[in-house]
This record gives structure tokens, C-alpha cells and sequence, in this order.
């Protein structure tokens, strides 16, 4: 996931470089001038340390940009959009969705749907941790058909019923607070 704090360490090294940018948006920057190949090779040396890199396969960039839009709509937005996700991605990238999907599946080994849960079944979790609103809730928020829907595939993923979850969370929260 990409986070403020990476978007603030591209834009620094960046900087350092004397790169001129673009603000650091999710997963890709804009350069206002041509670089070197000493720069780009400068700048992937300086970003590996932190775990990130420089995409310059176009099917990796265009994987990147599906996880972005995946991981914003998740994680980032009031709401999950009503529309078919398919259609959202497709409208947010531009570009067919079976193609997307295609090129996804060849390069993460997993679908877009699969990512796509995952993502959700964090956001679950998350949203469970802050015990802020009911599992039903959560459901509704989620877009889930069913708060059982939501319950299999939260057991699929973690292995854990929710409720099971939410214990186990409690639990160690509570043998924290006496370290």
C-alpha cells in the first residue's frame, strides 16, 4: 500500500536528486524534465533501502495503477462505489476490463476479484478494531450482499469466524494493558 509516508520519501529523494516532480500521487510521479540514466539509476539505489522501486515494465505500471485504484476505493474513500467494480476500474484506468484483468492475473498470479477481497477482509479487521460499528454494518458499508457473505469470506481469508476475530483482538488487548 502506498502510503503518505512513501509518497513524502519519493518526493525527498527526488528533491535530493534535483529531479524536478510533481506531487507524489499514489504509486507514480510526473517529472517536469528529462533525466539521466545516472539519475534513474541514482534514485532506484536510493529508494531500494525503503522497499520501494522503480516500475519501468509497462505491465507492472499498469498493475500498479489497478492495485492503486483497488487500494484507494478500499481504503480511502467515505464509501465503496455502487457501481460493478469491474466498471469502476475500468472507467478509473480506461481501458477494457478483461484486458486489465488479463494482464493482472499474468502478473500477480492471483484475479482482481481475489485482490479485491483480500483488501476488503483488511478493512474488516480494521474496521473491527476501532469497535465502532456492527458487523452488519460493516457489511452494509462494505457493499457486502450479506453479513453471512461477508462472514465466509472473512473465514476464508483469515481462517477465523469473525466473531472469533474480534475475540482474540479483545483478549490481547487487554494482556497489553498490564505490560
Amino acid at each position: 500500500m502506498v502510503s503518505q509516508r512513501c509518497k513524502m520519501l519519493v518526493s525527498a529523494e527526488l528533491d535530493k536528486l534535483g529531479i524536478g516532480h510533481e506531487p507524489v500521487n499514489l504509486g507514480f510521479v510526473a517529472l517536469i524534465e528529462d533525466v539521466t540514466i545516472e539519475q534513474l539509476d541514482q534514485l532506484k539505489v536510493n529508494l531500494q533501502p525503503s522497499g520501494l522501486e522503480l516500475l519501468d515494465d509497462k505491465r507492472n505500471i499498469l498493475v500498479e495503477r489497478i492495485k492503486n485504484v483497488i487500494i484507494e476505493m478500499i481504503h480511502y474513500s467515505e464509501e465503496l462505489p455502487k457501481e460493478n467494480y469491474s466498471d469502476y476500474i475500468s472507467r478509473k484506468i480506461g481501458l477494457d476490463y478483461t484486458y486489465l484483468s488479463n494482464i493482472f492475473s499474468e502478473v500477480k498470479g492471483i484475479t482482481i476479484q481475489q485482490f479485491i477481497i483480500v483488501h476488503k477482509i483488511e478493512k474488516v479487521k480494521e474496521m473491527m478494531l476501532y469497535d465502532q460499528l456492527s458487523l452488519k454494518e460493516i457489511s452494509y458499508r462494505l457493499n457486502y450482499s450479506s453479513l453471512g457473505h461477508l462472514s465466509n469470506q472473512f473465514k476464508k481469508i483469515t481462517g477465523l469466524s469473525p466473531s472469533f476475530f474480534k475475540k482474540l483482538q479483545k483478549k490481547r488487548a487487554h494482556n497489553l494493558e498490564f505490560f
